[in-house]
């Protein structure tokens, strides 16, 4: 789910990047602002953070007594990406194995989409393996799949993870499973 919500955060500008009279560019601290939000990438509370879309205030600086640096507290709007247990959202398959496929969705990159929550669809164990149903729909690498979000789980750390959300999935419901984008595959007669 999209959100705005409002952050406060303390921006450090290293004593070198301050100008001939001690005082910090406005565009300094956006860039180390938006450097921060960056490396952060998300929050358990807020989710995935997208887009600063107001800078509401910058205070006044604090000088770190050893370094020189100089702290500020910047207050801004951001744009958000949270998902959402039951959310219906659409994603790409990027790896395909015999227990289920691992899709990306926005900057979600681990959603695991179990072969068991792929009701009537067969692994096919080919070259470029596959999950093929009764009417030749398929789900393989590269393919748009609308699921269903089962549960969402924070990882504050986890093996090359860092800062990111995990998703189960599901093709249980209707209009779930894989998406033509670009119109229809059959002929216009």
């Amino acid at each position: 789910m999209f959100g705005e919500v409002e952050v406060c955060s303390t921006v450090r500008i290293i004593a070198e990047n301050l100008d001939r009279n001690g005082l910090a560019p406005q565009r300094s601290i956006i860039t180390h602002l938006l450097k921060d939000l960056l490396n952060m990438k998300a929050s358990k509370d807020h989710g995935y953070f997208l887009a600063v879309t107001n800078l509401k205030s910058i205070g006044k600086g604090e000088v770190v007594n050893k370094s020189g640096d100089v702290l500020f507290d910047v207050e801004f709007n951001c744009r958000t990406f949270m998902p959402m247990k039951g959310e219906i959202l659409q994603g790409v398959v990027h790896r395909t194995f015999r227990h289920g496929v691992l899709l990306r969705c926005g900057p979600v990159k681990y959603i695991f989409l179990s072969a068991r929550k792929m009701p009537s669809y067969q692994y096919i164990s080919e070259e470029n393996p596959v999950f093929l149903n009764d009417e030749l729909a398929r789900i393989e690498n590269n393919v748009v799949v609308r699921f269903s979000v089962l549960d969402v789980r924070w990882i504050e750390k986890m093996w090359d993870m860092r800062r990111d959300f995990m998703m189960l999935a599901s093709l249980v419901g209707d209009s779930l499973g894989p998406i033509s984008l670009c119109g229809s595959d059959e002929l216009d007669l």
